[in-house]
């Protein structure tokens, strides 16, 4: 009994604080816009806590005055400039800041890895004489969260070319033409091959699982203790994944969505309904399917508020879907596999239920109950 409250204890302090709200997507946004003649200007949205010491510093800066923000930003800048530099042809442009804004976020938002809290800086900086094609490059080892989303264009001309970013440099962008806000002129980058992009897409997906869905994991993990024979987790992950799927494709072509605030709320509360439903009625049958379509269909519409984050393309829409998720799927099969090499060995065990899964599953009903309370309330 000790045991099972030390685990119950832990599992609550180290997961219930964390994720208030938790289904941002995050990586880093640049964007480059040309219309005056001789500049371009450039907005990065940048996670400060990436720079500074804690998360209580990063909020505490958004408290705090505004020449105390400028002085700090003023000292961050040269790490974030260095995470991202920007080339017309061979020669590196000098960007100027113009301003910024911190972002408007409770202090419980600042300490989870899994919330967007990017600070927008908007810069400008001169173009050469000789037009040159534009380039972004993230360095190796950049402070910045990957991938990095690079658009350039002008809405004058109704030009708009994206890239994603790793490392190195991003799609060459021709801006020649563009700033003389002529209707349909200047050229788009070159089109990114559509592999490279599924890739990005797929790599979102799964990163949205592991390491940043924590709420999604434990979802999967109690699914993962009903289902250790193979038939009955292969049964409970198929249904999950064809109602997460068709709930992220309907809602992402508006045909349904629902706002978050009942969205995340209703994700937490699936996890503690399953993990309580292994220990008072562990069978596999009709009503278990029906309630794990019923909550992947909510879960579809947590990863498609996620993935509204991103606008993409027309003529990438459904390779971006497709790929974000098969990544999803991916990142559910890796925790699949991790859980069933810890505790897996030992599934014929006589004490395996009480020794192992019921403490496990009432750990996850504990925090699966505090994160609804906590999202209800937040």
């Amino acid at each position: 009994m000790r045991k099972f409250l030390l685990l119950l204890f832990a599992l609550v302090a180290l997961f219930a604080p964390r994720l208030a709200h938790a289904h941002g997507l995050v990586f880093t946004r640049v964007e480059a816009m040309f219309g005056t003649p001789g500049v371009v200007n450039i907005t990065i949205d940048y996670d400060l806590s990436l720079i500074l010491p804690q998360p209580a510093a990063y909020y505490a800066l958004t408290q705090s005055s505004a020449e105390t923000q400028q002085a700090a930003v003023k000292v961050a800048l040269p790490l974030i400039l260095e995470a991202m530099e920007f080339y017309a042809g061979d020669e590196r442009l000098q960007l100027e800041l113009q301003g910024f804004s911190l972002p408007a976020l409770p202090e419980t938002a600042f300490a989870d890895p899994a919330q967007d809290k990017a600070t927008v800086l908007r810069f400008t900086a001169k173009l050469p004489a000789t037009p040159a094609p534009l380039v972004m490059v993230v360095p190796y080892g950049a402070r910045v969260h990957h991938p990095v989303l690079f658009a350039a264009g002008s809405p004058a001309a109704g030009v708009l070319a994206r890239s994603w970013v790793e490392e190195g440099p991003s799609e060459a962008f021709e801006w020649a033409g563009l700033v003389t806000n002529l209707p349909g002129g200047g050229t788009r980058a070159p089109s990114v091959p559509w592999y490279v992009d599924l890739w990005t897409y797929l790599r979102l997906g799964f990163k949205h699982i592991v390491p940043q869905g924590l709420d999604h994991m434990l979802f999967v993990l109690a699914l993962f203790f009903l289902g250790l024979e193979w038939r009955k987790l292969i049964a409970q992950t198929t249904v999950f994944t064809i109602a997460h799927a068709t709930t992220l494709f309907l809602s992402r072509y508006g045909v349904i969505s629902l706002p978050g605030r009942y969205v995340e709320p209703l994700i937490a509360f699936s996890i503690a309904c399953i993990a309580l439903e292994n220990i008072w009625r562990p069978k596999l049958g009709p009503a278990r399917l029906a309630l794990v379509f019923a909550f992947g269909l909510v879960h579809g519409l947590g990863f498609a508020g996620s993935l509204a984050e991103v606008e993409f393309p027309r003529d990438q829409f459904l390779m971006a879907l497709l790929g974000f998720n098969l990544g999803v799927d991916f990142g559910q099969l890796c925790v699949i596999a991790v859980a069933f090499l810890a505790v897996g060995w030992f599934r014929n065990k006589p004490w395996f239920r009480t020794r192992v899964m019921i403490p496990c599953c009432a750990a996850i009903a504990a925090v699966g109950l505090f994160w609804t309370v906590q999202r209800l309330v937040s």
